[in-house]
Formats: structure tokens, C-alpha cells, sequence
């Protein structure tokens, strides 16, 4: 993912790194004598760390479970009971809105049976459905051979002894191609995204922490302490401010540790936790908290005993002392800093590799805080030009409460998307946007005052022109309620992409699809739509049951960059590995498998599920694939789960740009 590396490395991963057919559970079984003629059928499934196993008994709607089908062998045995299994674990799946079970590391099941004649072993299969924190994996059969006589146990595969089956004639006849016919394209090749981006963002959100009552006075104060000290040289002074700035950027570094650890246990971890409900709840009320302490109803402080702490290890002297100089700062600022801080953690959970942006944005935030430090230690006759500190810090203060309050309601409108509530859609979202910028337009303009302000005698002309851009952008809010009638739904606002509610989610104008977005599910038709409109494919490999595609189309393709990708630019075809819908007669054939033995399509699921492994080694989902129109031709690296928009964009325009120039 997100690979910054030459076209021939592209190539070698595509070919080689791409290749591999995931098979994270394997089978064993095993039989328990009870008595002469009753036996328990022991399965047990073995499975790498990361992935999970759902339970046989899962919710309509809900993933697939494991179902066990046994041979009968023609009334020679009779079932006892129902297939037992293990507890499990048991979590409110937040994608499905449901309670799930599932196993992880092993799952043992059991199946007791009664003997009625001569029987050696009992054979079944098991269906069942695996994921991890990124993707999952779609339905897959397993042979299953029970040995009765001498109790010996069996390893259950999917290998079996290679079967003489016309590759060509049968992927022709399903797909109307062979896996040779497609060829890969180089394209641009997808450059990682840079950390740059949220380093400029925390550091950002210095600056903005810098023009707070509760930082903005102690520049000077802290500058002079060091410069002016009584026993020590101007030399001296500026090396301990700088050392000083360099502790401050030191405390912010180090409060992004635990993240670290996280993300070691589990690197989707910030992505699962950005997505839980409740967790957006209390994000929700933390930041509405965070918003009236800007307004100047309360104060946000810690406790008392941490700054007197800190202030006692001031008094170490060297370094150390220093040190808790810097902490100290960090303490007794966390009423202005800390919604601030609280704004990026929030940020970066929602961010892919989550804890390094953290970091990142952490860097940033602390070099713009220790930065003045030093730059006004060196040349401290600077400081002669900074603003005294006044009214315009408490503004400075405030318009951040109105920025925070408009946040807090992006995280409820998250948990609403999840649990579809219908508390936040796109109508009373913008309505409350509207009020809270009409009301920071107010506010600029002097028409409403909050605790500390000041007396305002005439407007500055910085209060007017804020006020008049706030103005501007409350009416740009409103201009979101005009209708498209193409899709019939209201207009997407560029400026809140990622911020508001899809448009979709509508009162008045529902949609019931992905934005409305053109979708073929056959992979014969799409194609030969493409060909008509001579527009490149963007294949779709998905599944009913998988969690991250849900993500995916929820929450990334309604984006408006994302948007006029697939509604203008390609042909979608989605092919859903997880349809249970038999296939016509003439199509349930056998097949090869990738990884050996065979299999006999049954269903939809099965089809496609071939088609993704077979012409691209692959059989995780959600996998994004882009050809050519003629559909033969991969125009750029495929992708699985792509949760940052700006990467998801550059690998639609490179397979855009590849197509273009091939005409």
C-alpha cells in the first residue's frame, strides 16, 4: 500500500507479492469413542494470528457462518444433537449493527453421531468465511473425512490430486477471457504519502495554540527567565532556551508512544477504534465540553498535584530541571491545548497508519510550540514586535469553540451513519452548521459577547473582514440544500467532503444506492458498456458480509474527488464473492483451483470468487482493480482496502492517465 518505489519493483510486486492465495485456517479432525456405536466428530480449525472465524449461529443479514453438511452415507448413521462449538468471543459489530461471534487461533466443534451399520469413516464439508482487521476472504469449502476404525487423525485441505479440466474452454464460457489475455499496463506508480502533510497540520495547530491566553504571555516570561538569569552568560541563556523548545517538542513526541504500542498489537487498531460508535459519541460530548471552556464557562485544567510535581522538578537544575520547565508548560496550557490536541488525536485515528501520523502531527504541534522559545532566546530584541496580549487572544480563544462545536458534530454524525439513527442527516447537519457559523459571524461582528470578552469600541478591520468571509461561508452552506436532478439528490458541498453527511442520507432526497452510482454486477455487460462509452473499468471485487467494503463505499466513495471518479470517469462493475444465488445450469462447472484440487461452482459467489483468483492471484476483499474498456488490460497496481481519500484518488487518476494516453 501506498508504495514509493521504481516501475520495475511495481511490476515484481504485482506479479510475485500479489500472487499469494491466502489460506489462513486450516482443518483437522478427529473421532472420540463413546460407546461401540456412538462417536464424537471432532473438527478443529487452526488459525493465524490476525483473522477470525465467525460462529456457525450468526444474525440474518450478518457475515457468512460456518455451516457443516455431512454425507449421510445413505442412513448408516443418525445425528445426535446439533454441531456444538466453543464460546468464542461475542462483540457489537458496528459495520453490521448486530451482535457476532467469532473464534480466533483455534475453534474446535463437535458432532456427535450415532452408528446404525458398517461404517469406516463419515465425510462432510465445511463453508465458512474468514477476515481480518483489513479484508476478508470469501466463502470457502473444505472436504472434510472422519476415520472411524483406529481413531487416526486427518488433516482436511483443499489439495487434491490435480483433475484434467480445460482452463481456457471454461473461463471463456464464464468470463468470455483467459487469464492470459490480460496484460499489465506500467503506469504511475502510487508515491507514499508524505508525513509532511500532517507535520504542516499539527504545526498548524501550534500556531493556533500559540495565539491563546494561556500560551501566548509565556513567551516572553520564559524568554527573559533564561536570558536575563543572574550567573550565567547570554551564550548560556540561548543554549537552555533552545533546550527548553527542544523539551517542549520532546513532551508532544512522547504522548504519541502508546499509540505505537497499540498499533505493534494491531496496526488497523486507530482505524477500528475512528470507526466505533460510542467511542464517536464520547468524542462527540468531549468536544461540545471543549467548545463552552473556549466560550469561557469553565476552565480545563489537571490536577493541581501534576503542575506542583513538575514545578518541584524544576528545581533539579541541568537538563532535567529544563525538562520540567517544559512539562510544566504543557501542564498548565492543556486548558487551550488540550481541545486542540484532542482535534488531532481525533484526526489521525481517522487516518491510514494512524500511528506515525499521530507522531507526525504531534512533531508538528510541538516544533511550532518550542519554536518561538528559541527563535525569541536568540534574537530577543524580536520580541519588541509581538503584539501585547489583550481582548484578541480571548477572540482568538472563542472562534475555536465555535470551530469545536462544528467538529463535535461530525463525530455524531459518524456514529448516525453507523447505526443509522436518522438523528444527523445531510438536512439538520447543515442546518446546525449554518446556525453555528452564522452565530461566529455574529460574534466577529460584535452582536454577541461571551464571558471574558472585552468591551469592543469599533471593530478592527481584521473582526470585519473575519466576519465577512465567516458570513460568506455560512451562505455557502446554505447553497448545500440546492437539488441535482441527475441524481436527484442535493448537492455535495466540495468544502465539507469527509466532514458531512453523504447526501444520500436524506430526508427528502434518499438514495438507496452508493450515491447513486451506475453499477453492473455482471462482469460480461460492464464490459461491454465500457466498450460503448470507451471508458476505462474499475472492477469491484466485494462481498454482502464484508466489513471494510462497507467502509469503503460508505464512507470514501461519496467523497466528491472519489465521487466524480466513478460516476464520470470509469465503468464500476462490482462482483460480489459472497451471492448466493445459483448459477444457470450450464455454468455450475468444475474448476481448477489456484493453490490445487478443484471445486464445482455452485453460485455467484463461487464464480466470481474464481474469476479474482484465478486472473489476479488474489482473494481478499474489498480488491480494486482497473482495466482498460476492452477489458484485457491492467492500466495500474490493483489495491485492497484504501481508507485515505487522497491515496484512493491518485490510484483512480493513475490508471485514469494510463488509459488516456493508450488511446
Amino acid at each position: 500500500m501506498k508504495k514509493n518505489i521504481f516501475l520495475l519493483l511495481a511490476l515484481i510486486v504485482f506479479s510475485i507479492g500479489n500472487s499469494q492465495i491466502l489460506e489462513p485456517v486450516k482443518w483437522k479432525t478427529s473421532v472420540e469413542k463413546i460407546t461401540d456405536t456412538e462417536y464424537n466428530l471432532l473438527t478443529q480449525a487452526t488459525i493465524e494470528s490476525g483473522w477470525h472465524l465467525y460462529s456457525q449461529d450468526v444474525p440474518e443479514d450478518g457475515p457468512i457462518p460456518t455451516t457443516f453438511t455431512f454425507d449421510d452415507a445413505n442412513g448408516a448413521f443418525k445425528f445426535i444433537g446439533n454441531t456444538s462449538e466453543e464460546d468464542g468471543h461475542i462483540v457489537d459489530d458496528p459495520v453490521f449493527q448486530m451482535k457476532i461471534k467469532f473464534f480466533d487461533k483455534s475453534a474446535v466443534f463437535l458432532q456427535r453421531v450415532e452408528l446404525l451399520g458398517d461404517v469406516k469413516s463419515v465425510e462432510g464439508t465445511v463453508e465458512f468465511m474468514v477476515c481480518d482487521d483489513t479484508r476478508c476472504l470469501p466463502p470457502t469449502e473444505v472436504a472434510l473425512v472422519f476415520n472411524i476404525n483406529g481413531n487416526i487423525d486427518s488433516e482436511n485441505t483443499n489439495s487434491t490430486e490435480e483433475q484434467s479440466i480445460d482452463n481456457e474452454a471454461v473461463n471463456n464460457m464464464l468470463y468470455g477471457m483467459t487469464p492470459k489475455d490480460i496484460t499489465l499496463v506500467s503506469g504511475k506508480i502510487q508515491e507514499k504519502k508524505s508525513l509532511w502533510t500532517i507535520f504542516g497540520l499539527g504545526f498548524l495547530g501550534g500556531l493556533l495554540a500559540l495565539l491563546t491566553p494561556c500560551v501566548f504571555p509565556m513567551i516572553p516570561l520564559t524568554v527573559s527567565f533564561f536570558t536575563k538569569k543572574s550567573g550565567q552568560t547570554k551564550t548560556s541563556g540561548i543554549g537552555k532556551a533552545l533546550l527548553y523548545g527542544f523539551f517542549i517538542l520532546l513532551v508532544y513526541l512522547i504522548l504519541s508512544i502508546p499509540f505505537h504500542l497499540l498499533d505493534s498489537v494491531n496496526p488497523d487498531i486507530l482505524n477500528e477504534i475512528s470507526t466505533n460508535v460510542w467511542l464517536n459519541v464520547i468524542f462527540f460530548i468531549v468536544f461540545v465540553f471543549f467548545a463552552f471552556s473556549f466560550f469561557g464557562y469553565y476552565e480545563l485544567t489537571l490536577p493541581a498535584s501534576w503542575t506542583n510535581r513538575t514545578t518541584q522538578g524544576e528545581n533539579a537544575g541541568g537538563l532535567i530541571g529544563i525538562f520540567f520547565m517544559a512539562l510544566t508548560l504543557a501542564i498548565v496550557s492543556f486548558s487551550c491545548t488540550g481541545p486542540i490536541l484532542g482535534s488531532l488525536l481525533a484526526g489521525s485515528l481517522t487516518a491510514d497508519g494512524g500511528a506515525w501520523q499521530l507522531t507526525a502531527g504531534m512533531a508538528g504541534f510541538g516544533v511550532s510550540l518550542g519554536l518561538p522559545f528559541a527563535l525569541f532566546a536568540m534574537f530577543p530584541n524580536m520580541m519588541n514586535a509581538l503584539p501585547k496580549s489583550g481582548g484578541w487572544l480571548n477572540t482568538t480563544k472563542v472562534i475555536l469553540g465555535f470551530l469545536e462545536l462544528a467538529l463535535a458534530f461530525k463525530f455524531l454524525s459518524n456514529a448516525d451513519l453507523v447505526k443509522h439513527w436518522g438523528l444527523l442527516k445531510i438536512e439538520p447537519f447543515l442546518i446546525l452548521w449554518i446556525i453555528i457559523f452564522a452565530g461566529l459571524a455574529l460574534y466577529l461582528f460584535g452582536k454577541i459577547k461571551f464571558p471574558h470578552d472585552s468591551p469592543i469600541k469599533k471593530l478592527s478591520f481584521s473582526r470585519i473582514a473575519g466576519g465577512i468571509l465567516v458570513a460568506a461561508f455560512a451562505i455557502y452552506l446554505v447553497s448545500g440544500f440546492r437539488v441535482n436532478k441527475e441524481t436527484n439528490t442535493f448537492t455535495p458541498l466540495t468544502l465539507l467532503s469527509g466532514l458531512a453527511p453523504p447526501v444520500g442520507y436524506s430526508w427528502f432526497y434518499p438514495s438507496t444506492t452508493t450515491n447513486n452510482l451506475k453499477t453492473f454486477k455482471d462482469l460480461k455487460e460492464g464490459i461491454a458498456f465500457a466498450k460503448e462509452v470507451n471508458k476505462p473499468i474499475m472492477i469491484d471485487f466485494t462481498g454482502y458480509a464484508c466489513v471494510n467494503c462497507r467502509k469503503m463505499e460508505e464512507h470514501i466513495w461519496p467523497l466528491d474527488k472519489i465521487d466524480n471518479y466513478l460516476r464520470n470517469e470509469y465503468v464500476l462493475i462490482s462482483l460480489y464473492v459472497d451471492d448466493k444465488k445459483d448459477l444457470p445450469e450450464a455454468e455450475k462447472v468444475e474448476v481448477n483451483r489456484v493453490n490445487g484440487g478443484k471445486r464445482l461452482l455452485k453460485n455467484y459467489g463461487h464464480k466470481w470468487a474464481n474469476f479474482q483468483t484465478q486472473f489476479f492471484k488474489s482473494n481478499s476483499q474489498p480488491y480494486y482493480v482497473l482495466l482498460n474498456s476492452e477489458g484485457n488490460r491492467v492500466l495500474t497496481e490493483p489495491v485492497g482496502y484504501t481508507p485515505d481519500e487522497n491515496e484512493y484518488a491518485q490510484f483512480l487518476e493513475s490508471g485514469l492517465e494510463v488509459f488516456n494516453k493508450s488511446k
